[in-house]
């Protein structure tokens, strides 16, 4: 049985810096990508946390698949639309830059839409969508990923997990923020049950055979996630479609790969994975004070529709996350003990020790 051990959230987010600068990440963006990881394991998204550290970022960066030093280029640009080149860089530096445009163009122009090509992948998308949050804007943030996931009645992974963030502010409520993959789960999760030693869902994932299976090692190995919704026989149709429209406006129109030509950690080869990215300025439509006491009373009359049966709390999405991020800032970040040898291992290829000592 796993064991949870708990740590100080600084004080990890400084191991996790010093392991990308220990490979020759700026510190500047070494702290930038330590922070999307940590916001993951901090609102309990655990599958994009630091569980990624070595297995993904630290083995491509070590590989020569991602360039740590890189830079954003611009490609084209307009008072609302901006079109950047990665530089194969890391996702999360990438995309936190691209964003960050995004909204001086919002700004600006009342909304902006930012593609990227070029990138790698950046973690959780709602990061990004947040961003807008403080600017009183609505942020959206879209990525496609390496293929992970069957069309609906195919037994091959052809599409990403392709994750749609949104985030939207309120006034005394929290924050609307939805972020969810066009798979039924994240690959993070099928890798969480492997790790852990426990079955997956019946629904989530098929076999090489394109069988259902509850093994997350047939999945990881020759099989593949199923479309997010829909019955068996439909096998997810509706997130079929959504998973296609992310990678339509993340990779078809940024330039970047799509399907299954992004690349993938088995490669050597770039990944060239893309990113979509609006910022919408509320007050180029309504005033904010307006808008956000909307948004209160939406909000408050979803938690007050009756509940049913043995349930006394309707959540909006984002609630639980933030909860957990509040919960982990006071009392340290819960890490299975199977990611902490991870880290440790990490650390040792690197020359930055795991020595944080659990609460």
């Amino acid at each position: 049985m796993s064991e949870t051990l708990i740590y100080p959230v600084e004080a990890l987010k400084d191991y996790v810096s010093r392991f990308f600068i220990a490979l020759n990440v700026p510190e500047i963006d070494a702290r930038i990508a330590a922070d999307v990881l940590v916001s993951a394991d901090l609102r309990g998204i655990n599958s994009h946390g630091v569980i990624r550290l070595h297995s993904y970022y630290g083995d491509r960066l070590m590989k020569g698949a991602i360039d740590p030093t890189s830079s954003v280029q611009v490609i084209q640009e307009s008072p609302a639309t901006l079109a950047l080149d990665g530089g194969n860089g890391l996702g999360q530096v990438v995309a936190y830059r691209a964003m960050s445009r995004c909204i001086e163009l919002a700004d600006q122009a009342g909304l902006a839409i930012t593609t990227v090509r070029n990138s790698n992948h950046y973690g959780i998308a709602a990061y990004y969508a947040m961003m807008a949050l403080p600017e009183d804007m609505i942020g959206i943030s879209l990525t496609n990923s390496q293929p992970l996931v069957a069309p609906t009645f195919g037994r091959t992974a052809v599409l990403g997990t392709n994750p749609i963030a949104v985030a939207i502010p309120a006034g005394a409520e929290m924050p609307y923020v939805l972020d969810m993959a066009t798979s039924i789960v994240s690959i993070g999760r099928i890798t969480v049950h492997q790790k852990s030693g426990q079955p997956i869902p019946a629904g989530w994932g098929i076999n090489a055979q394109g069988e259902l299976t509850q093994a997350p090692e047939e999945v990881l190995q020759g099989g593949a996630l199923l479309p997010l919704g829909g019955p068996a026989e439909l096998r997810g149709y509706k997130g079929y479609g959504l998973s296609l429209l992310v990678d339509l406006l993340s990779g078809v129109l940024s330039g970047a790969a799509y399907g299954n030509h992004v690349g993938h950690p088995g490669k050597k080869s770039t990944a060239d994975v893309g990113h979509f990215f609006a910022a919408i300025k509320i007050e180029n439509f309504r005033p904010v004070d307006a808008f956000k006491a909307d948004m209160d009373d939406y909000i408050r009359m979803l938690k007050a529709t009756p509940k049913i049966p043995g349930q006394d709390r309707i959540y909006i999405h984002g609630e639980k996350e933030f909860e957990n991020e509040k919960n982990y800032r006071e009392h340290g970040v819960p890490l299975l003990s199977e990611i902490v040898e991870s880290l440790v291992s990490a650390g040792q290829v690197v020359g930055v020790p795991f020595d944080l000592e659990a609460l």
